[in-house]
């Protein structure tokens, strides 16, 4: 490990004076791939210096331990020693975490399609809920949100509905999301007052640029046509919804949220770009079985991820038993604890499957 850090470190010297040189400062496309690899690397450099400083720290104080007879400047350095030694272990297992290797996805934008499963009107309801949830999260990170796509039920819930987040590391936080979310509430029409469960399934892309994803126009039909629903002002007037068919694979894209086709055109080839490169990386994830099995989730749409429990006011997530009595707050976008607790998760299952390799 620390031969590969020792590496790192001389790397991100030779970037630093790279970033300096006239040449590369003038190349625009140069500088920004050494910037964002200097980026990449800072968090594991300054990890692994405050290291060294800690490791001579430690046989400072030994030193002085050997050489001082003043008994307030020995308690001193004993107090050091101690200081240094329990920071030099949080540190190895910070970096151990930091040279796990990084998802080429994290740093990506991405598309949320969220669908009303199992539960009629009332999961439709939820989905609505779970929208509003990412979309709040969203927002308390200054994230961007865009909407591709709307199937509305006609009192206020989403049979389906898909939409791009875009932000620095979006794909980071929010690809644990991918499942199954269960709600448990008595609905608004259940005159009986009986507790009812519904489904909502999640599925979390990363939005693919053109150079993952080639698509052949020969593989594509796109129709247009007059959007429907409630899309506001002129959008039912003109033929400005758009529907792609993929023919090697029957996905079907459907975006009416412009008025222009042309941006329709866009977000649809933009879902088909991202449901395409999903596709590939779940081939790439079922040939690396094994691995897959350590993490956290394997991101499978049929997998029951997480309870709301309204009676109760408790949100639980299956994956890592982990249950939080305020339902309310998560429901508002309050999912930092939730998502860190995976990550965590996700990490110490790969540590364990690294040492145990």
């Amino acid at each position: 490990m620390f031969d590969k850090l020792e590496d790192l470190l001389i790397r991100y010297e030779e970037i630093m004076s790279e970033l300096q040189e006239p040449d590369v400062v003038n190349d625009q496309a140069r500088f920004r791939t050494l910037m964002k690899e200097q980026n990449d690397l800072a968090p594991i450099v300054e990890a692994y210096r405050e290291y060294k400083a800690c490791k001579q720290a430690i046989e400072d104080s030994l030193s002085m331990l050997e050489e001082e007879s003043d008994e307030e400047m020995r308690e001193l350095a004993k107090e050091e020693l101690n200081a240094s030694k329990s920071r030099v272990e949080a540190l190895e297992q910070e970096m151990k975490i930091l040279l796990l290797p990084k998802d080429p996805n994290d740093d990506k934008n991405v598309i949320v399609e969220i669908r009303a499963g199992a539960g009629g009107d009332e999961a439709a309801l939820f989905a609505a809920e779970i929208y509003r949830m990412y979309v709040h999260y969203a927002e308390g990170r200054r994230w961007r949100k865009e909407m591709i796509s709307v199937n509305e039920n006609g009192i206020g819930g989403f049979k389906e509905v898909v939409f791009m987040i875009t932000g620095q590391g979006a794909y980071s936080r929010l690809k644990y999301e991918s499942g199954v979310h269960r709600v448990q509430r008595v609905p608004e029409t259940e005159s009986g007052g009986r507790i009812h469960t519904s489904t909502v399934t999640v599925a979390i892309m990363p939005e693919a640029e053109e150079v993952d994803v080639v698509i052949d126009e020969k593989d594509i039909r796109i129709d247009v046509m007059r959007a429907s629903g409630n899309g506001g002002q002129c959008v039912n007037t003109t033929d400005s919804a758009v529907r792609l068919t993929h023919y090697p694979t029957g996905i079907v894209i459907y975006s009416q949220t412009e008025k222009s086709q042309l941006q329709n055109k866009e977000k649809a080839f933009r879902l088909l770009r991202s449901k395409l490169y999903e596709l590939e990386l779940e081939k790439q994830q079922n040939s690396e079985a094994e691995a897959r099995r350590s993490q956290i989730g394997t991101g499978d749409r049929s997998e029951k991820i997480r309870t709301y429990n309204f009676p109760q006011g408790r949100v639980t997530d299956h994956r890592i038993k982990l249950t939080l009595h305020r339902l309310d707050s998560v429901l508002n976008g309050d999912l930092d604890e939730i998502i860190d607790s995976l990550t965590a998760a996700d990490q110490a299952a790969k540590l364990a499957n690294m040492n145990g390799n």
